[in-house]
């Protein structure tokens, strides 16, 4: 499986000069995010990925719309591989929103309000991505498959910090 962290995001450019949170709800991909999107998309044209995963957050939508255009895949919303609520870009949109943008993707049974309350503790974070992982490791394509999700859920998943527009190879089988 190919882990990706969604391309820069407005929230990342001034968290990252002001270590504060602007306070932006769900904010889209900078011009560089987008960019980062699409050096991933052609980095993927040599791997077989055969199905692409998406966070329901409006930057990693925009991230895997890109890499999915390059590569003809479809995008299927997985909100078990979501942020770690934790700031204000954390706060989701509303399916009924998402959906208007991105009508052929695949949302499933996703809720209209998603994303939970509080803030997420991070052993809630650690038993979400324990549930992905088992999820993952019994499915017979996980080898061919992308997914495009954020920094904590990746940490937590990997125990690896991972920049904007980054990717990285994970055996959900492997201890």
């Amino acid at each position: 499986m190919i882990l990706i962290r969604h391309g820069q995001s407005h929230f990342n450019v001034v968290f990252n000069e002001t270590r504060e949170d602007p306070g932006i709800v769900d904010p889209g991909l900078t011009d560089e995010g987008e960019r980062q999107a699409g050096a991933i998309a052609e980095t993927l044209l040599e791997r077989d990925v055969r199905r692409i995963l998406a966070s329901p957050y409006s930057r990693t939508l925009h991230t895997a719309e890109i890499i999915a255009g390059r590569l003809g895949l479809g995008v299927t919303v997985e909100p078990l591989v979501r942020e770690r609520t934790f700031f204000v870009c954390d706060i989701g949109s509303p399916r009924s929103r998402l959906t208007g943008r991105w009508p052929g993707f695949e949302f499933g049974d996703l809720p209209e309000r998603w994303w939970p309350d509080p803030e997420e503790t991070e052993q809630a974070l650690l038993a979400r991505c324990t549930a992905f992982r088992a999820a993952m490791a019994e499915t017979e394509d996980w080898a061919y498959v992308a997914v495009v999700s954020h920094w904590g859920f990746i940490r937590g998943l990997t125990g690896r910090a991972v920049a904007n527009g980054s990717l990285m190879n994970f055996d959900p089988t492997a201890n």
